[in-house]
This record gives C-alpha cells, sequence and structure tokens, in this order.
C-alpha cells in the first residue's frame, strides 16, 4: 500500500492536538478544587472524547500506510507548561482553568480548520470524520465559554 504522506501528516497534527487536549483537560481537573465537581466531570468527558478522536484517527494513519504520531504539539507542551503556572498563582483556579481550557480548545479549532483546509488528498470519509470531530469541538468550545462566562457573571 502506497502511503499518502500528506495526508498522514494532517492526521498525526489532529492526534497531537487531541493528545493536547487530553493533557489540559487532565492537568485542569488536577488543578480546580474538589469541589468542582461540576467541572471536573465535564473536563473528563472532553478528555474522554480526544481519546475517542484520537482513536479514530489513529486508525485511518494506519489504514493509510503511516505511523501514528505519539506526544504532542511543541505548541500543547508550552500551552500546558503555562497552563500549569498560572493556575499554581491564579487566586481563583476555576476561572483560570476555565479561561486556559478556553484557549486550548480555540488550539483544537485552529488544527482542524487547518487540516480540511490543507492541500492533502482527503477522501470523502476522513473528510466527513475530520468535518464531524470539528463540529463536536465546536460545540465543546462553546460549553466551556459559556462556562467561563456565567462564573465571569456570578463573580462580578
Amino acid at each position: 500500500m502506497e502511503t499518502n504522506e500528506k495526508l498522514v501528516e494532517v492526521l498525526n497534527d489532529l492526534i497531537q492536538i487531541n493528545n493536547d487536549r487530553i493533557s489540559g483537560y487532565e492537568n485542569s481537573i488536577a488543578a480546580i478544587d474538589a469541589n468542582d465537581v461540576d467541572l471536573k466531570t465535564t473536563f473528563r468527558k472532553m478528555a474522554d472524547q480526544s481519546i475517542g478522536y484520537r482513536n479514530d484517527l489513529s486508525a485511518v494513519v494506519l489504514q493509510s500506510g503511516g505511523e501514528v504520531a505519539e506526544g504532542t504539539t511543541g505548541l500543547g507542551k508550552i500551552y500546558r507548561a503555562w497552563m500549569e503556572v498560572k493556575s499554581t498563582f491564579a487566586t481563583n483556579d476555576r476561572q483560570s482553568a476555565l479561561e486556559s481550557c478556553e484557549g486550548g480548545e480555540d488550539a483544537a479549532q485552529k488544527a482542524y480548520k487547518d487540516a480540511l483546509s490543507s492541500d492533502a488528498e482527503i477522501n470523502a470519509d476522513v473528510r466527513q470524520l475530520i468535518t464531524s470531530q470539528q463540529s463536536e469541538l465546536k460545540t465543546a468550545h462553546d460549553l466551556i465559554k459559556k462556562y467561563r462566562d456565567l462564573h465571569e457573571t456570578v463573580n462580578a
């Protein structure tokens, strides 16, 4: 089987952004107060969502004759390090976690938009997979933004 290298590269970028997302949400779960059960539950669902996305994308990479990327993006490592420092010094861990997670969701949206606009040959089934994941990630982004906005309103 001939490897579609551009497609594999695009998919591996999405795998890595999902790895970033998993790590970001797991860090947020650990950083926020134990009483923030609603956020812990939401963050766990979002991390699990990315685990599923990563698995689906990995299957396509393997079917395309490529090797699945491991780890996270370089920017993701920087993002998580910043988030950890920020949460250490924040006076309000819930607000800090929500702001950081919204930034991570923005990065995921950009990665998916870039994937869909790349010059890689993406067949209809794979394009549908990416588009579906992007749509579900947009819903997650909007939920995080809603939580953040509500928290700001309550604490204003």
